[in-house]
């Protein structure tokens, strides 16, 4: 049998087989584009939540017909795939639902309205306002009853549970997974941990995958501590075949032990609390995500001391894709705290999905490396 690692190199041929299979039974297939849709609500109502942010720096140019150049590469390039009919998950999905994080996004999601069913949930921007939660709950009703409407089933407040049951359960289990870099000789590289990670949510066989993981990874051999730089990534998503910086950093022998981001651990340290009213509890989970499109965002730096404190890297490592302006901004309030307040040496890498600056981003971390040597010394 493949090792989860094996099993998931072909992660996007197993997500498809199972949403073919899905989709051949009848169930909708939604495809979703940030963290803040709650998956719990698309699985009560029998659908299957496919995630389409793009990272194929090939598929950009069919965007530039109707985007602008200086626009964020995910934007676009999640776009090039819509253009170009070439993923085969928006192909098959019979709702996207998008999510106003940014403007760059919010006028993409006009254009792709255009020929494709789309619903847009209405983010707080303000976190701190006495209205912002109330605001968010009701968005939140309504995405369910625009669910429920669309296809054609009644979503209980038993399903919610249930769905909230298996989230959490997915979560607990990636958390495990990212848990296991905090030990002084991690048996991942950031790399590997970021391959251990779907495109679907709550696919049987991924849990089963996830649950091995846990079973195996500990009885791996482990390198020898102090041999790496312990990082940690903060920043924008780094999503499926955007993974370049990563590896740059690891090539030259830096280990990231934590990844703050979307993709990483910011959907994952916050359960549903099942105790509480389903949807009220929905909503202050995905309420309290620590995104760069609130304001003011305090719950991004609250959450770096506590990963700090547990993964314990030697510096910190932002990553801003190239116009994505709210983290590009909020770099300079990081790169203060992290200096001033964590006493850790920082560096903001921004850029495209192109390869052209990676020679120049590589010596940039091999200076920070040496950086770390000399405090070190």
């Amino acid at each position: 049998m493949a090792s989860p690692l094996e099993y998931f190199d072909d992660m996007i041929g197993h997500c498809l087989t199972y949403a073919q299979s899905a989709h051949a039974a009848g169930k909708p297939i939604v495809g979703i584009l940030c963290e803040f849709t709650p998956r719990e609500l698309i699985l009560a109502a029998g659908g299957v939540p496919v995630c389409l942010c793009g990272g194929d720096g090939d598929l950009i140019p069919p965007a530039h017909r109707d985007l602008p150049a200086n626009l964020c590469p995910l934007i676009k390039s999640t776009y090039g795939y819509h253009v170009t009919g070439e993923n085969p998950f928006l192909e098959l999905a019979d709702l996207v639902v998008g999510e106003t994080t940014c403007d760059g996004k919010k006028k993409m999601y006009e254009l792709m309205a255009r020929r494709r069913p789309m619903y847009v949930l209405e983010l707080p921007q303000k976190p701190d306002d006495a209205h912002a939660y109330q605001h968010w709950l009701d968005e939140l009703h309504k995405f369910r009853r625009e669910l429920s409407r669309r296809f054609g089933r009644r979503i209980g407040d038993d399903d919610v549970r249930q769905a909230i049951a298996l989230m959490n359960r997915e979560r607990a289990l990636r958390r495990g997974l990212a848990e296991l870099m905090a030990d002084d000789q991690p048996p991942l590289t950031g790399r590997q941990l970021l391959r251990l990670k779907s495109s679907i949510s709550g696919n049987p066989a991924d849990l089963a995958q996830y649950e091995l993981a846990l079973a195996q990874l500990p009885k791996r051999p482990q390198r020898q501590p102090g041999k790496h730089t312990r990082v940690l990534l903060t920043g924008v998503p780094v999503v499926h075949g955007a993974e370049r910086v990563v590896d740059i950093i690891e090539d030259a022998r830096g280990l990231v032990v934590c990844m703050e981001n979307c993709t990483g651990l910011k959907p994952l340290l916050e359960d549903v609390d099942e105790g509480l009213d389903p949807m009220e509890a929905l909503a202050s989970k995905y309420f309290h995500l620590p995104c760069s499109v609130m304001t003011p965002n305090r719950r991004r730096l609250e959450s770096l001391v506590d990963l700090t404190r547990k993964y314990r890297p030697d510096c910190v490592i932002e990553l801003v894709w190239q116009a994505c302006l709210t983290y590009s901004v909020e770099a300079n309030a990081t790169r203060r705290f992290v200096e001033e307040e964590l006493s850790l040496p920082y560096l903001m890498i921004e850029t495209d999905y192109s390869p052209s600056d990676s020679a120049r981003i590589a010596l940039r971390v091999e200076a920070l490396f040496e950086t770390v040597a000399g405090r070190k010394a």
